[in-house]
């Protein structure tokens, strides 16, 4: 069965740009690098696929593919964002690290179980760091908090608004 998360991939524009942002900024070591130059179906490439850990050995990956067309843009909050976890005292030093480096800088958010600033990186994706609060574990029980009753009535209020359009 599925043990957890090994890596989620990303594209990128310049994979020494994102490097600067992910390592140097962020502090996630870069631990891999892999070059494609043939894929599986055997179309030719020039791509790189770079992988940068985090503390729980999970990745962040990227793949920089400039002969693959791809649309960066700015990412809406609600559209794309990848959200690492950090202690409540990282949170705060990154904020002011952010706002030092001139880097798009939100926050500090309160969520109620977490706190949360946000940054964007060079590729158009929002990263928000977030530090649990002491009621974390108990606010995301879904036995306490009726993650199913409360999904159910989006649902139907949802179905509703549709037949009534």
């Amino acid at each position: 069965m599925i043990k957890g998360l090994h890596h989620n991939a990303y594209r990128c524009r310049d994979s020494e740009e994102t490097r600067r942002f992910y390592e140097d900024f962020l502090g996630l070591p870069l631990a891999h690098v892999i070059e494609i130059k043939e894929t599986k179906t055997g179309r030719k490439t020039e791509t790189l696929h770079s992988f940068y850990r985090l503390d729980d050995g999970s990745f962040l990956a990227f793949f920089e593919a400039p002969d693959k067309p791809f649309e960066f843009k700015a990412q809406d909050d609600y559209d794309l964002h990848i959200a690492l976890e950090v202690g409540q005292d990282d949170l705060r030093r990154m904020y002011d690290k952010g706002r030092a480096a001139g880097i798009e800088t939100r926050g500090i958010s309160d969520h109620h179980f977490i706190d949360s600033i946000y940054f964007r990186d060079p590729n158009g994706y929002v990263i928000e760091l977030t530090a649990k609060r002491a009621n974390h574990d108990q606010a995301i029980d879904p036995a306490r908090n009726g993650a199913r009753a409360k999904l159910e009535a989006w649902s139907e209020r949802r179905a509703g608004r549709a037949a009534a359009d």
